[in-house]
């Protein structure tokens, strides 16, 4: 089910309507990664209040370089993104707080944002409401069409007449491995007709030193976020983790060109899931492997937007070439 909210009059109507995809399959999929041999769990079960206020700690450490560059690309760039585009949705893919989106609707004319609708879709209920009055009180023109979902769903209630902007920032896109990219990028090639665009942040690939830093702050919020996974499957699934008996780890994994966020047993313990049915051991040392975020370059996201029906139409990068955006159409079958 989705819950769909609509700005009307500068109020939020709420109402949900069946999309005929059933919710994620959590037993089965917190279960499998738990129960293989070499353990995972989903990235998304960080985010519950807590794990959504530290994440935003962790967004304004000096470690932690992403979001600032990213932000200060769009504030650069946004004129030169949101060109011609006027009557269309700007539909953000797991949108957060509005920052980032400000940069896009900043970089317009009034005139012309009010023709535009904003689209954002977020697993929180709570958070997308509240950001979306927010906007609301700063762009009282805006039209807002907000929906709560997974963006792994996909999304039918398009206006398919509309012109589409897809924004998926944050360089979310490296939480995904190659086939879930490939997966998640197919379905958004799916959505777009021919002059739709899909703007895409991207961390690049850098020296190991401040790659690694970014997720090893020195005031530990990271550990403190990474850690909060287990506490989240405490309060949800019954679990008995001990959660002061793991220790964050973070670290490049130079053959993936990505940096992996694990949680490291300081002893051996037994664990147990209740809602699952599940109980197994950790041996100390035994890791739990908790995100990936994979880096690019523009030669390597050139080849993972390929796969998907989809070419860089341009490339937006600081002089330092710490982040980039990539503006994404659609390929023509001739090329």
């Amino acid at each position: 089910m989705t819950i769909i909210f609509e700005s009307d009059c500068n109020r939020l109507r709420v109402f949900t309507a069946l999309t005929g995809h059933d919710e994620d399959p959590v037993a089965e999929e917190v279960g499998a990664g738990l129960k293989a041999s070499s353990k995972t769990l989903p990235s998304k079960y960080f985010y519950d209040a807590r794990g959504s206020k530290l994440f935003e700690e962790i967004c304004e450490l000096p470690e932690y370089y992403q979001t600032r560059t990213e932000l200060a690309l769009l504030e650069r760039f946004g004129p030169q993104i949101m060109e011609g585009f006027t009557g269309g949705d700007l539909i953000e893919l797991g949108s957060g707080a509005n920052l980032k989106i400000r940069a896009l609707l900043d970089a317009v004319d009034a005139g012309q944002r009010q023709q535009l609708r904003y689209v954002p879709v977020d697993i929180s209920e709570t958070a997308l409401i509240e950001a979306a009055e927010h906007l609301l009180e700063l762009y009282p023109d805006l039209t807002i069409m907000g929906l709560v979902t997974d963006f792994h769903h996909p999304i039918d209630r398009l206006d398919p007449s509309r012109r589409k902007l897809f924004l998926f920032l944050g360089s979310t896109i490296g939480n995904l491995d190659e086939v879930q990219a490939s997966e998640f990028l197919s379905r958004v090639t799916a959505l777009m007709d021919d002059d739709d665009r899909f703007l895409l942040g991207l961390d690049t690939l850098k020296d190991v030193a401040v790659l690694e830093s970014a997720y090893n702050d020195a005031a530990g919020v990271t550990a403190e976020f990474n850690k909060n996974i287990l506490s989240v499957l405490n309060a949800t699934l019954g679990a008995d983790f001990d959660v002061d008996s793991f220790e964050h780890l973070a670290f490049f994994n130079r053959d993936e060109a990505q940096i992996e966020m694990r949680l490291s047993a300081s002893r051996e313990m037994q664990v147990a899931v209740r809602d699952l049915g599940l109980s197994f051991t950790l041996e100390e040392g035994e890791t739990i492997r908790t995100e990936i975020c994979r880096k690019f370059d523009r030669t390597s996201a050139e080849a993972m937007v390929r796969s998907a029906g989809l070419h860089i139409a341009e490339w937006y990068t600081d002089s330092d070439e710490v982040f980039a955006l990539a503006l994404l159409e659609k390929r023509s079958t001739a090329s």
